[in-house]
C-alpha cells in the first residue's frame, strides 16, 4: 500500500519553509514542480536549460521564502513569478543568446515542429514554406523575434541594425505573410 503525504495547508507549508523544514521543501517541490516546470518550458522551450532553469527557481523560493506576504497574494502566484522572471533572465542570457545564434533558421524550425507536432494542426499546415518564402532580412527577424523570443531592441542590437528598420521589417514581413496566407 503506498503511503500519501498528509496535506498541508499553505499558510502552514509558508511557515515551515520560512522556518528552513526540508520536508516542507520537499512537499513543496512535489506539488509544484510540474507545473512551474511548464512555465519555464514554455520560455526557453530547451529541455535541459529548461530543467536548469527550475532548479535554479527552486533556490530562488527557497533562499527568499522569508519575502514572500500572503497578504499580496498566493504562494503559487509568487512563485509562478519566480520562474517566469527567471526563464526571461535566461533568454536574455549571454549564453542562451549564443546558443541561439549557432542555430539556423531550419534548425530552429525543426526543434519547433519536433516539440510541438503540428501536422494534425490545421492552422500551422504550411507556416514553415511560407516564412521560407520571405527576403532573408525578413526572416531572420521572424525567426529572432517569434521563434527564439528576442524583443525588438535585441534583434536592433543582434543585427547592428536600427530599432525603426526591425519595426519596419517586423511590419513588412507580417503583411507578406498575411499576403500569403
Amino acid at each position: 500500500m503506498e503511503k500519501t503525504k498528509p496535506h498541508i495547508d499553505e499558510s502552514a507549508l509558508v511557515a515551515l519553509l520560512k522556518n528552513k523544514d526540508r520536508k516542507a521543501f520537499s512537499q513543496l517541490y512535489d506539488n509544484y514542480s510540474s507545473a512551474l516546470y511548464g512555465v519555464v518550458f514554455r520560455v526557453v522551450q530547451e529541455e535541459e536549460m529548461a530543467q536548469d532553469v527550475l532548479q535554479e527557481v527552486f533556490l530562488k523560493i527557497w533562499e527568499n521564502i522569508a519575502g514572500y506576504d500572503a497578504s499580496k497574494g498566493r504562494l503559487f502566484t509568487w512563485m509562478l513569478n519566480i520562474a517566469r522572471n527567471a526563464s526571461i533572465d535566461k533568454t536574455r542570457s549571454a549564453e542562451f543568446k549564443k546558443v541561439a545564434k549557432n542555430q539556423p533558421l531550419e534548425d530552429t524550425f525543426r526543434k519547433v515542429e519536433k516539440r510541438n507536432p503540428i501536422e494534425n494542426k490545421v492552422e500551422y499546415i504550411g507556416i514553415r514554406n511560407l516564412v521560407e518564402k520571405l527576403k532573408p532580412e525578413h526572416k531572420s527577424i521572424v525567426d529572432l523575434i517569434y521563434l527564439q523570443g528576442y524583443t525588438q531592441s535585441e534583434v536592433a542590437e543582434e543585427l547592428n541594425i536600427p530599432l525603426g528598420t526591425v519595426k519596419t521589417r517586423v511590419k513588412l514581413a507580417i503583411n507578406h505573410l498575411r499576403e500569403l496566407i
